[in-house]
């Protein structure tokens, strides 16, 4: 991608980000983890399926991500034969046999079984969040929605994100794009250290301090902490920088 695409699709994002007003930044952990993955089947330009991606990092879940872009043939048909329609956002929940459609019912779901609470007044008000993230979209310019041709991975990727970062999401929207399913490995804020840029914490020489799971994780597999954050198994790749990734991913996956 070039630099001024990149300064392009990174413009949209932040003003997504502002318009969705911090919501997918900050993590309050589950009481509980899925002792199997949830599978999310969405699409990145989606409003609805925003905000169950929202909710899945302000639980600090992992979800194994199937991306289903508009005309997309590598996931969509598993949609239609589970759930028979195609609807999305779609859950699978492999620990309690449940199958899920709509956005509302999804983040109840999610705050009940893994929050063992209902869900905070901020979710109960699902329509007003719709508006929100419909309004959200309109910047993004619909990326992160229709098929590119792809070569498919044997093996899915791996990504560490937050749902508002304005770096991660030009990622996501090309993993969708290309059909690329990843394993997305929450990485939302939960202390006042997280909030520190990687370039500040460094000019700074100061040493991250992460509390949650996946920050402590990336922590120790990569030596730093920089979201997002991608691993490739397929090629034993691992790279940080939102622009780098982009370039990994055109020339490794994207076929036309």
């Amino acid at each position: 991608m070039d630099s001024l695409s990149y300064s392009w699709n990174l413009a949209g994002s932040l003003s997504a980000t502002a318009t969705r007003g911090g919501a997918g930044v900050v993590a309050r952990p589950a009481a509980q983890q899925p002792a199997k993955t949830l599978e999310l089947y969405d699409f990145e330009g989606c409003p609805h399926c925003r905000l169950v991606r929202e909710v899945i990092t302000e639980l600090d879940l992992d979800v194994m991500v199937y991306p289903c872009p508009k005309q997309g043939q590598r996931f969509r048909p598993k949609v239609l034969e589970a759930g028979g329609k195609h609807q999305f956002p779609f859950l699978i929940d492999p620990n309690n046999g449940v199958e899920l459609y709509e956005a509302a019912d999804i983040i109840d779901y999610l705050f009940r079984t893994y929050g063992e609470t209902e869900p905070p007044l901020h979710w109960r008000a699902v329509e007003l969040q719709r508006v929100g993230s419909m309004l959200s979209s309109i910047p993004l310019l619909g990326r992160g929605s229709r098929v590119r041709p792809s070569q498919a991975p044997e093996e899915p990727l791996e990504l560490y994100s937050f749902e508002a970062s304005p770096f991660a999401r030009p990622v996501r929207e090309l993993l969708c794009e290309l059909e690329i399913p990843y394993l997305l490995r929450s990485v939302g804020r939960t202390v006042a250290s997280d909030w520190i840029p990687p370039a500040v914490r460094q000019a700074l020489s100061l040493k991250p301090k992460p509390e949650s799971r996946n920050r402590k994780r990336l922590l120790a597999d990569a030596g730093q902490i920089s979201i997002p954050y991608l691993v490739d198994p397929n090629t034993g790749t691992g790279l940080a920088e939102s622009s780098a990734i982009l370039t990994y991913l055109e020339s490794h996956y994207a076929t036309g």
